[in-house]
């Protein structure tokens, strides 16, 4: 049985205060083990979002234990979470958030630099991620010179060259049509596959989220279902 990555034990995310106080997240608890592809989803003010940021180390909760590869990443400081970021975490948005005068091997390449990788390293493996999501061949465009499907593939690579335990991915189809949404979608979960990569992923569409073999659903600052394709199957 895989181990357990991330777990939430009873956690309140909070804002405000008095008549005033929001409740985020009220007493959530869930677990997600390595390897697995989950699609967090929900109405907006839901949770969801909140829950995310935790599960990324951008946040952390106001009560409760948030747990990250056994550590209680809730109560690290804002250095060592980013450390953890750094370390462990991959992230992709909606927006690509490429640089726009660089190659798409420069943007893959930026999360070695801030490792302190040397230059020839970094080249190798932003080349080597480059080629993992189909982009042989286009290593030297700049965002501008590529689709939008493309520049997602970008981005992609930028989050899986450190080779992450976790994928963080919010809305990653959002700005793409039809088909690159599923291509997209296939790529990601081949990466799952043949990466074993752990991928947490926020959407609002149910064509996105039928990709993932696990679907939590939040309402209301709770988790209002929980559902798994093996155990339908």
């Amino acid at each position: 049985m895989a181990a357990t990555l991330i777990g939430f034990d009873a956690v309140w995310k909070s804002y405000g205060q008095g008549e005033a106080k929001v409740h985020a997240l009220a007493g959530v608890d869930l677990t997600i083990k390595r390897g697995e592809f989950v699609a967090i989803m929900g109405p907006s003010g839901s949770g969801k979002s909140t829950a995310m940021n935790i599960i990324g180390c951008l946040d952390t909760p106001t009560a409760g234990t948030y747990s990250f590869m056994g550590i209680d990443a809730g109560r690290l400081d804002r250095n060592r979470r980013a450390l953890l970021r750094n370390l462990y975490i991959g992230f992709v948005f909606q927006g690509y958030n490429l640089l726009p005068r660089t190659t798409a091997a420069e943007n893959v390449e930026l999360p070695l630099i801030y490792r302190g990788a040397p230059a020839r390293e970094r080249r190798e493996l932003a080349m080597q991620a480059l080629a993992e999501v189909g982009l042989v061949g286009r290593e030297h465009h700049t965002p501008a010179e590529l689709s939008g499907g493309q520049q997602q593939r970008v981005a992609i690579a930028r989050a899986i060259v450190t080779r992450p335990t976790l994928l963080v991915a919010d809305e990653p189809t959002g700005n793409l049509d039809t088909a690159r949404t599923h291509e997209i979608m296939e790529l990601l979960t081949r990466l799952n596959r043949e990466l074993g990569l752990t991928i947490a992923m926020v959407t609002h569409e149910a064509d996105v989220a039928e990709y993932a073999e696990r679907t939590i659903r939040f309402l209301d600052g709770h988790v209002a279902s929980d559902s798994s394709k093996l155990e339908v199957a």
